[in-house]
């Protein structure tokens, strides 16, 4: 099956167009060998590292298996984090956009319990969501398990490392006793084995090892902060390392969206990429990045799949990635056709042991760095105002100023207070790089 294709997966003509929108050229080891057997039905184990391709792997059936036309849950994910539910709720949607009728949500803790019973009442038929809030929607009855036929534990080791075992099993006993499992892990503890064993019917078990990543020729950094801290991180970041051409990594459309209204605001020039942006716009912006005349792109993984431009300076992980294989591709992005490059990724208190775990699979060392001071950007405004002063200078042609500057000064202002004024009044509104 290794050399397989999506189009020799039978699949429909609307699943194979959302899939080749969002980038995908041909199914990896895991996709190849997980999707037939779960479009027959069949209990799977998938046992590969992050990066493999996983969360296609079970998308893809679903969107073919589920009937878009019952307005009834009938899929079920469950994830270990909130950030790891949205990403597949993201991905499930990009698979599934043109399965018109089909509705997929979110459901986790830190998000309005009000939107989320809306979205569930109003006919979601594939839920994904974190053990704790699922478990709270079913007893609040605004899930339904009556007619969940598939059942998806992805990270299954890592929602029992985190403690979720009591609510996976509920969430199991709820659900009908003939409905198709399909578990999703790094490594096969024995709590694992204890419930494919007494959950499972007659599983298939894939081993898929993954191949080795390499890192490119990118100078890489951390920048340690809350999460509240991250847009003026960034903003200061630019200012500070006068980034003109950079692409900035976000985990979901709505965080692609609002980090974008808040750096318009700030004076930045920007654009977004992801999903829910029509082909012919995603062309233009991509377009106004190469030719330099926006500075920076807000994109999700899923938009930015085959993104070539040359001139990115550099990449930002505003959202740590969630797999590692990601993390590799976005730091890609940059140092191409044998210019520097450079990558900061932007990471929380509880984050490090993922950014740990990122550089022990890719052996490379992430360097940490400071958040740029508010003296720090002080410094870096003064300095290209002087710049663009001795520019002008130096070119001339100031002679028709002279006599507003004489004016002023014959009104008993020194020419040095004048100076200093019209500094001030560069320095507060800021300047354009020379």
């Amino acid at each position: 099956m290794e050399n397989s294709t999506f189009k020799s997966l039978n699949l429909s003509r609307e699943t194979l167009r959302g899939i080749r929108e969002m980038g995908y050229l041909e199914p990896t080891e895991v996709q190849s060998q997980a999707i037939p057997l779960i479009m027959e039905g069949r209990d799977v184990i998938v046992q590969a590292k992050t990066g493999t391709g996983k969360t296609a792997a079970f998308g893809v059936p679903l969107a073919e298996l589920v009937d878009h036309d019952t307005r009834l849950t009938q899929a079920m994910v469950l994830c270990p984090t909130r950030e790891l539910a949205n990403q597949v709720a993201d991905e499930l949607s990009g698979i599934s956009k043109y399965r018109k009728g089909l509705s997929i949500t979110a459901v986790y803790g830190g998000r309005s319990m009000g939107q989320q019973t809306q979205d569930l009442e109003s006919g979601a038929q594939i839920v994904v969501g974190t053990p704790g809030r699922i478990i709270d929607h079913i007893e609040r009855k605004h899930i339904k398990m009556d007619n969940v036929e598939i059942l998806v534990l992805d990270e299954a080791d890592e929602m029992l490392r985190m403690g979720f075992r009591d609510s996976i099993e509920k969430i199991l006993a709820h659900s009908p006793r003939e409905r198709q499992t399909i578990l999703l892990c790094a490594t096969m503890p024995k709590p694992i084995l204890r419930i494919t064993g007494e959950y499972m019917q007659n599983p298939e078990h894939i081993k898929v090892t993954g191949k080795e990543m390499t890192v490119p020729e990118v100078t890489q950094y951390y920048l340690e902060m809350k999460e509240s801290m991250k847009v003026e991180a960034l903003h200061r970041l630019i200012e500070v390392e006068n980034i003109r051409q950079a692409l900035v990594f976000c985990n979901t459309i709505k965080q692609v969206d609002r980090l974008y209204i808040k750096l318009r605001s700030r004076g930045h020039d920007v654009e977004t990429l992801h999903g829910d942006i029509k082909q012919k716009h995603r062309e233009k912006s991509i377009d106004k990045l190469r030719d330099e005349d926006i500075n920076i792109i807000i994109a999700t993984d899923v938009a930015a799949r085959g993104l070539d431009i040359d001139n990115i300076e550099a990449v930002v992980n505003y959202d740590l990635p969630l797999e590692i294989e990601t993390y590799v591709h976005r730091i890609g992005r940059t140092a191409r056709a044998g210019r520097p490059g450079t990558a900061y990724s932007f990471v929380t208190k509880e984050e490090i042991g993922k950014l740990t775990a990122i550089q022990r699979y890719t052996k490379t060392k992430i360097v940490p760095r400071d958040i740029p001071s508010i003296r720090d950007v002080e410094k870096v405004k003064q300095a290209l105002a002087a710049d663009i002063v001795r520019m002008d200078i130096r070119t001339g042609n100031l002679d028709k100023y002279d006599a507003w500057v004489e004016k002023l000064a014959g009104e008993g202002h020194s020419y040095r207070e004048i100076a200093a004024s019209l500094a001030k009044m560069v320095l507060k509104e800021g300047n354009k790089r020379p």
